[in-house]
């Protein structure tokens, strides 16, 4: 489960409701006002349809499960080590040792790229099939990323058309002032939704779903730019120079210290 989306959820919801409260709004609008839900999240759902392709607009559920799943990712710290290990077994035994390691990789992308350089092929086809399958990746993810943010942008406009459908319903009938009050505050309220929604909700988990992209991508480069070292048959140390700049400070201090504890036990 992804803490951070469960805590901004409830923290947004919160906010709302709290803020409402302490400006004396009466919070029953929120609920008891079907036709600002209608609007806002049926003609959000019908702009998606609208905007995007069935076979994108299917994936809405699979997206939904990634912003509240814990992203997997492979640790970078382990991941140096585990190339300067095949690094140092290449130099000794040359790649083909490699072969008995490769069903022993979990990760699809790294077993695919091993498998291309232990094959034999040309270092500049393993880089263009790496880098391809990545860009196609980051495509993927990025369409996927923009259906939220454009439900974020559209939800706020129908906002405001659902203030106008309720004001259009709370000036047919001037007869009851009270009732007329009532009825223009929850004609807002299908504004309020629209922003909330848009703000705290779209826009955000756009963001979500690019940033845990970027992270992915990040560490894809890596294999790739690991996976041709160890082709080229460079050295451990080369390995670890070259991928260490993709690692955070805290990171690079964490392999060190692992570093340091391998060469006291050695």
């Amino acid at each position: 489960m992804n803490i951070s989306t469960i805590i901004g959820l409830v923290l947004g919801l919160a906010s709302l409701v709290i803020g409402m409260m302490l400006k004396h709004a009466p919070v029953i609008n929120l609920v008891n006002n079907p036709a600002a839900y209608m609007i806002i999240f049926v003609g959000t759902a019908a702009s998606i349809f609208m905007a995007f392709p069935m076979s994108e607009v299917k994936r809405i559920p699979k997206l939904f499960g990634i912003l509240f799943k814990q992203q997997k990712l492979i640790d970078r710290v382990s991941l140096i080590g585990t190339f300067m290990d095949w690094a140092s077994t290449t130099r000794r035994e040359g790649l083909l040792a490699l072969e008995s390691k490769v069903e022993e990789i979990d990760d699809h992308f790294l077993r695919s790229g091993m498998r291309m350089i232990i094959d034999g092929n040309d270092q500049d086809f393993v880089s263009d099939v790496l880098m391809e399958n990545i860009h196609t990746t980051e495509e993927r993810h990025r369409s996927g990323a923009l259906i939220f943010s454009q439900a974020g942008m559209y939800a706020p406009t129908l906002g405001v058309l659902g203030a106008v459908v309720g004001l259009i319903a709370a000036l047919a009938d001037l007869s009851d002032m009270d009732k007329l009050s009532q009825a223009i505050a929850a004609a807002f309220i299908a504004t309020l939704l629209g922003i909330f929604t848009g703000y705290v909700l779209w826009h955000p988990m756009s963001n979500k779903l690019k940033r845990m992209s970027k992270q992915e991508m990040e560490i894809k480069l890596m294999m790739v730019e690991g996976l041709l070292s160890i082709q080229s048959g460079v050295s451990t140390i080369a390995i670890n120079q070259k991928l260490s700049v993709f690692l955070t400070p805290s990171e690079r201090k964490q392999l060190e210290e692992k570093e340091g504890s391998s060469g006291e036990k050695g």
